[in-house]
């Protein structure tokens, strides 16, 4: 065996091309073959070339949800661990990824170390802290407009609808990054 086939394989897939030189450079460093895309139909296509053990995806990917990614990944194998990545973290959105197969939800930034601790975790954690604090109006707003736009699969203009709001209001409100808890 050569020493390539020995490192597990990985697919870290993200529309930042910054991050991912960074991230497959330290993922190397840690012994894993990394192969890298930067929107969701190349992903796709390496991902049935050679399937990964491993994957690391973004969840806004240019336009694209990674959530599409990571139900394509499981279809192949069921086995691949998958970590999604978020800047742009919500309950609902946590909710569908693990619903999907996804084995860990880390938000941005994360570091190497988190990012491999999440590819080799398989089990909860009872010890996580509970929060005293309930979540701020805004916050609320922000895990309710996710929460809608999840069950309109995405669609701005249907969830804008549904909200009974303007789609560019909408559009506004997810552009902004989500308020801390």
């Amino acid at each position: 065996m050569t020493q390539e086939m020995d490192k597990p394989r990985l697919l870290l897939v993200d529309d930042d091309l910054t991050f991912c030189s960074v991230l497959k450079n330290a993922l190397e460093k840690r012994n894993y073959e990394v192969i890298v895309a930067n929107d969701v139909k190349n992903g796709i296509a390496l991902a049935e070339q050679n399937i990964p053990e491993f994957a690391v995806i973004d969840l806004r990917i240019g336009l694209d949800s990674g959530l599409e990614l990571v139900k394509k990944l499981i279809s192949l194998d069921d086995n691949t661990q998958i970590v999604m990545l978020t800047g742009f973290a919500s309950i609902a959105t946590a909710v569908e990824a693990i619903k999907l197969g996804a084995t860990h939800y880390l938000t941005k930034p994360a570091n190497t170390d988190e990012i491999v601790a999440a590819l080799t975790k398989n089990e909860g954690d009872t010890s996580v802290s509970i929060s005293e604090n309930p979540l701020s109006v805004k916050r609320l707003e922000w895990e309710h407009l996710q929460k809608v736009l999840m069950q309109h699969e995405g669609n701005i203009s249907a969830a804008a609808r549904a909200l009974n709001m303007h789609r560019r209001t909408l559009q506004r409100k997810l552009d902004k990054k989500p308020v801390k808890e």
